[in-house]
């Protein structure tokens, strides 16, 4: 049974049960212990599960919302070479849609020498960093604000997007995997992500490793309907290569090790 294959039955097991220990799995998958407590510890890196003393348990974090300022404080030079790769494929005079945050506020900064532009956003701190730019159109939706994210969601949210259209939607969110794509903890957030998502003819995901392989609790987009996904190279290679096989254009930044970003695709 392949790397890939194993680790996502350990993660239907631990979804399951909530709890598993070691010698279970290698009775279930027919792999050896010290196979599986690799498999959980990278199951663990990417917030799938916690690992205990001869096992593991499904974390309680499926439907906790970071807050900005959490989120903010990590993986931060992956986050700016994401926002350069991104960058690259704005074109002035574009319309794009930009989602709330903090990888897509690093590329919010990049668009503010744009001699002309229209972004559509319901991040208050994407419209913030936009300010300066004079040359940038900035829409901002209505709805209710969500503090935790400095974002504005719910039905007027959605509603202010149906009648828009723009050429790319540069989304975020708390987990993306192979199997459901998208997702984020929050039903609020998750339907104004899906509103944001289809007011653009293309969906382009930016998330890094640390989002790669990590279920939230509300699916967003799935994975069939992403055309790109910008992440980093410390992204699990195993699920990077699912999305390639599914049709996705993987994109990677890589981070050198002094890092400073550099960005390159492959």
């Amino acid at each position: 049974m392949l790397a890939v294959e194993r680790r996502r039955r350990i993660a239907e097991i631990i979804r399951s049960r909530g709890v598993v220990a070691v010698t279970e799995l290698a009775e279930a998958l027919s792999a050896s212990e010290i196979t599986l407590r690799r498999d959980l510890r990278v199951l663990a890196d990417q917030g799938i599960l916690m690992r205990t003393h001869g096992g593991a348990v499904l974390p309680a974090g499926l439907a906790h919302e970071p807050t900005y300022s959490e989120k903010a404080s990590q993986a931060a030079a992956e986050k700016a070479a994401i926002a350069r790769l991104a960058v690259g494929m704005v074109r002035p005079g574009d319309s794009i849609v930009l989602g709330a945050g903090t990888t897509t506020l690093a590329l919010a900064h990049l668009l503010v020498d744009f001699p002309e532009l229209t972004v559509v956003t319901n991040s208050l701190l994407v419209a913030q960093a936009l300010m300066p730019a004079s040359r940038v159109e900035v829409i901002l939706t209505g709805g209710t604000l969500r503090r935790s994210i400095h974002a504005l969601v719910g039905p007027a949210a959605e509603d202010s997007l149906r009648s828009l259209r723009a050429s790319q939607t540069f989304i975020s969110g708390n987990g993306l995997t192979a199997e459901r794509g998208l997702s984020t903890p929050s039903p609020l957030v998750a339907a104004a992500d899906r509103a944001l998502a289809a007011a653009a003819q293309q969906i382009v995901v930016l998330a890094d490793h640390t989002k790669v392989g990590v279920e939230t609790m509300v699916q967003t987009v799935p994975l069939e309907q992403i055309s790109i996904l910008i992440t980093d190279d410390g992204a699990d290679p195993d699920q990077v290569a699912e999305m390639r096989a599914a049709g996705v254009d993987v994109r990677v930044a890589r981070v050198i090790e002094s890092r400073a970003a550099v960005v390159a695709s492959a």
